[in-house]
C-alpha cells in the first residue's frame, strides 16, 4: 500500500495544491534546529511581535495526516513514527498551498516563517525546483541547542503533547536524522552567508531577546 502511494506521488500530490495568482512574492525565513530546540515557541513570539505568518512543516504534515479522506495520511504517519523525512513533494506543496491561501486572504501577509524546513538535500532541491522565482528566502534562523537538551525538552513535552514522536526511541532517530540530513543544509547556507545563529539552550525570554535584536538589525 505505502509503496504504491510513493510511486504515484507526482500525479497525486497536485490534488492538495491550490494555484492562486499572487501579486507579491512571499518573503521567507527558514527556521531550523534540532527537535526541541524551541523553534515553535520562538516562532510564536516572532508572529506576535513582528506580524509574520508561522508555517510549521511538521504541523502541516500532521494536519494532512489527520485530515479525513487524505490518501497520504497513512504514508505520513509511518514516516513520522519512524523519525524519517516525509517525501518532499507532499511537504512543499502543503507549504505552497498554505502561503497562497494566506496571501489570497490578505495580500499584506507576505512574510513567512517556515519552521522545520528544508530538512535535507532532497527538500532543498525540491524547494528550488518548485519555488525558485516564486519566493525570496531572506536567511536561515538557526536555533543551536545540544542533543541532550533537545531530548529532555521533547520528553517533557511528550507528557502532554499527544505527539506520537515525543518518545525516546523516536527522538533518538530524529536526532540522528537531524545530524545527518539537516545540519549539512545549515552548513550549506552558512557558506552563502545566509545563516543567523541563536543559542537556544537558554530560557525562552533570553533566546527571544537575541532573536529580537537580530530581526531588528535585519529590518
Amino acid at each position: 500500500m505505502l509503496v504504491r502511494l510513493l510511486r504515484t506521488l507526482p500525479q497525486n500530490v497536485s490534488r492538495i495544491v491550490y494555484q492562486v495568482p499572487l501579486t507579491m512574492k512571499p518573503q521567507v525565513i527558514f527556521v531550523l534546529g534540532g527537535p526541541g530546540a524551541g523553534k515553535g515557541t520562538q516562532c510564536a513570539k516572532i508572529v506576535e511581535n513582528y506580524g509574520y505568518t508561522h508555517l510549521s512543516a511538521g504541523d502541516l504534515l500532521r494536519a494532512e495526516r489527520a485530515r479525513e479522506g487524505s490518501e497520504f495520511g497513512q504514508l505520513i504517519d509511518s514516516y513520522i513514527k519512524d523519525g524519517k523525512i516525509v517525501p518532499v513533494e507532499i511537504t512543499i506543496n502543503l507549504l505552497r498551498k498554505a502561503m497562497e491561501e494566506t496571501m489570497q486572504l490578505d495580500q499584506e501577509k507576505f512574510r513567512f516563517l517556515i519552521d522545520g524546513f528544508p530538512r535535507n538535500q532532497d527538500n532543498l532541491q525540491g524547494w528550488t525546483s518548485v519555488m525558485e522565482g516564486k519566493a525570496n528566502v531572506k536567511f536561515v534562523l538557526f536555533f543551536d541547542c545540544s542533543d541532550q537538551v533537545c531530548i529532555e525538552r521533547c520528553l517533557e513535552r511528550g507528557k502532554s503533547s499527544g505527539r506520537t514522536d515525543d518518545n525516546r526511541e523516536s527522538l533518538e532517530k530524529r536526532i540522528q536524522t537531524y545530524l545527518q540530513s539537516t545540519r549539512p543544509i545549515i552548513e550549506l547556507y552558512q557558506q552563502q552567508g545566509k545563516v543567523r545563529t541563536v543559542d537556544a539552550s537558554r530560557n525562552v525570554d533570553e533566546v527571544f531577546a537575541d532573536v529580537k535584536a537580530l530581526l531588528d538589525k535585519e529590518g
